[in-house]
């Protein structure tokens, strides 16, 4: 079981980044080995004393002193309690926890594809494949509400300096495209398929996603969706997040589009995946 006393993290800085959201700038108190191997895609639990604790992904990574940044949104009593800590301010920190997005040091082309805050999730991986020039070609369709709903926008200045990138909205002005990500995935997606396509977002556009690629001859070993869905107590304890067998916390939030075909196919008795994203 994973120590559940959760250790120092302060509270550096932030600014207001999307509708109702934050980047936190965080610094972990006395960084362990293991908060330096951080895989983009994985998460971490963090408490507001007194109030509670609740997970959160990684925008950039821990670097050497701990410092890591996370976006955040206003969504309930701890965001709220959050919100309103002052810089400077001791909180808690667990983690890392999860497995984060595949590898793809063979990869030639890979296609992002995120909606709304799910472009959170991915721009590890993102910052990752620019800084190590791997994948050779990474591709990025990001899509929101409005432009007041988009996130990282700071990142979003760079990676348009620096890779093939398409941003869509559903309610557009004059000179934006507008309307489902999906609406332009040829676009990126061209004549030679991708070697991967990673997803993160509401779950709709994340099915419909991974079956575009399928339709489009990209196998479903190839394809990539986070569910940061339900996730409670980051042990796989509290039940929140189980997928047929499967817990969601400890097995994901990055799985395989087969594999959750086939967990999905085991939790037919129940509701399907709830669109609960986290930030």
């Amino acid at each position: 079981m994973n120590d559940p006393t959760p250790r120092r993290l302060l509270l550096l800085d932030h600014y207001a980044d999307g509708e109702d959201a934050r980047h936190f700038s965080l610094r972990i108190d006395l960084p362990l080995a293991a908060d330096l191997a951080v895989i983009p895609g994985q998460f971490f639990m963090l408490s507001v004393p007194g109030v509670g604790e609740a997970p959160f992904t990684y925008v950039s990574l821990p670097d050497r002193s701990g410092r890591f940044t996370a976006l955040i949104r206003r969504m309930g009593t701890l965001t709220e309690a959050l919100f309103a800590q002052p810089v400077g301010a001791v909180l808690g920190y667990r983690g890392p926890f999860g497995k984060g997005w595949p590898l793809f040091f063979s990869a030639k082309r890979v296609l992002v594809v995120a909606g709304g805050c799910g472009l959170a999730p991915l721009a590890g991986v993102i910052d990752e494949a620019i800084s190590h020039y791997l994948p050779q070609r990474l591709s990025l369709i990001y899509g929101a509400r409005n432009a007041d709903a988009q996130v990282l926008r700071r990142e979003r200045a760079e990676w348009q300096q620096r890779l093939p990138m398409i941003e869509t909205l559903d309610e557009a002005p004059v000179g934006m495209r507008q309307g489902s990500p999906l609406q332009h995935f040829g676009e990126l997606f061209a004549a030679t398929p991708p070697d991967a396509v990673l997803c993160c977002g509401p779950e709709p556009l994340m099915l419909a996603t991974a079956e575009a690629c399928l339709k489009r001859g990209l196998s479903s070993d190839k394809v990539w969706l986070s569910l940061e869905r339900r996730m409670h107590c980051a042990d796989g304890l509290c039940g929140h997040c189980y997928l047929g067998p499967s817990y969601v916390c400890q097995d994901g939030p990055t799985y395989r589009y087969d594999r959750f075909l086939q967990l999905q196919s085991r939790y037919s008795a129940r509701p399907g995946l709830q669109d609960h994203n986290f930030c």
